[in-house]
């Protein structure tokens, strides 16, 4: 449905977007993910032709070839975080615009529209003005917008970003049943993590315009390549760590004074002797004494420092040979406060390239 060849962008002496190349399938929902200035938003606008790129091989949308229309002639439509959306005009207005700019009939428009807007939950305030509604039903509003043109593709740039964390809960299931009861491709712009691993059937992670990895979010989640993608997907714990043996897709290395296995998810196999570094998260890591670990696990010497309540869960800290290591405990009525390790499996170790 979508295939990018190539997209390089500048602004002025800043490269945004570095020879990128994607694509994305009829029905897919794709999520491009970054920080910000990683190039995300300018390739969503150079995708809807809001943006010409310095250069570019090949942009297609359902098989035609757009890179030289201007973006009204793009079969594709943008949702935008502020909404974009007429104050002097009322919701049933606002959803219809797009369709009277195209020439389509008052009466057919008006049926339309109001199919938009029961879809997504509002078939009752056809008549209210913008500023009668919440921010998530303005949201909502956007989205009818952009679907009542029946675009082969929707682009969406952070529309979530203004809603408090509730509300936005609410719309990211609200927007993955819709685009699943459509069938319709969504490509996805987002700096959260926790929205790509919520709604992506695939996330292209970026940095500095180029793609960093990409894959499903479950890969990305537990098998990041890189120092910068598993810092970005929320591993804790970053160790320095030296390559003892590598056996059957598994890599030993000495972290500190304690030996521990891990997977390797990097393509070129490392050696032994070689620095690398391993990656756990603050939730995988449990608090032991020593004289009670087994041989299946790792094992890692430290000792408490202190530790923060959050809520839901207490982040403790504690100073290992290697450096300062993050544990998240989540059951504090059965966690030991007194420990001089802690434990992890193999499996939830990863040892990256350094």
């Amino acid at each position: 449905m979508l295939e990018v060849v190539n997209a390089t962008h500048f602004y002025g002496p800043v490269k945004a977007l570095d020879a990128v190349s994607l694509t994305a399938g009829q029905g897919e929902f794709l999520t491009i993910l970054g920080e910000s200035g990683s190039g995300k938003t300018t390739m969503l606008r150079v995708i809807s032709g809001l943006e010409r790129p310095a250069s570019i091989e090949r942009l297609a949308i359902a098989g035609e070839d757009v890179s030289a229309k201007p973006a009204a002639m793009r079969n594709c439509t943008t949702v935008f975080q502020s909404y974009a959306l007429f104050p002097h005009m009322s919701v049933e207005e606002n959803v219809c615009y797009g369709l009277r700019v195209r020439g389509v009939a008052r009466a057919e428009a008006q049926q339309r529209g109001a199919r938009a807007l029961q879809m997504v939950r509002l078939g009752e305030k056809g008549d209210r003005r913008i500023n009668q509604l919440s921010g998530g039903e303005r949201q909502r509003v956007a989205l009818a917008r952009a679907l009542v043109t029946q675009p082969a593709i929707l682009l969406l740039d952070e529309p979530l970003g203004a809603l408090d964390e509730k509300l936005r809960l609410d719309m990211q299931s609200e927007l993955v049943e819709i685009q699943r009861s459509l069938g319709m491709t969504f490509v996805y712009i987002t700096h959260s993590q926790e929205e790509a691993l919520t709604m992506s059937d695939r996330v292209i992670l970026m940095r500095k315009g180029r793609i960093e990895q990409s894959g499903t979010p479950v890969s990305l989640f537990d098998r990041p390549l890189s120092r910068f993608a598993a810092e970005f997907m929320g591993f804790e714990n970053i160790l320095p760590a030296v390559v003892t043996e590598c056996r059957n897709g598994e890599v030993v290395a000495q972290v500190g004074t304690d030996q521990v296995c891990g997977v390797w998810t990097a393509s070129a196999k490392p050696s032994p002797g070689d620095a690398v570094l391993i990656a756990v998260r603050a939730e995988r890591l449990q608090p032991i004494r020593r004289t009670e670990a087994t041989a299946e696990l790792n094992v890692m010497s430290c000792r408490p420092e202190g530790q923060t309540y959050r809520g839901k869960y207490v982040d403790m800290t504690a100073a290992a040979p290697p450096g300062k290591i993050k544990v998240r405990i989540w059951d504090r009525a059965n966690a030991i406060q007194q420990f001089d390790a802690v434990s992890w499996k193999a499996g939830d170790c990863v040892v990256l390239p350094n």
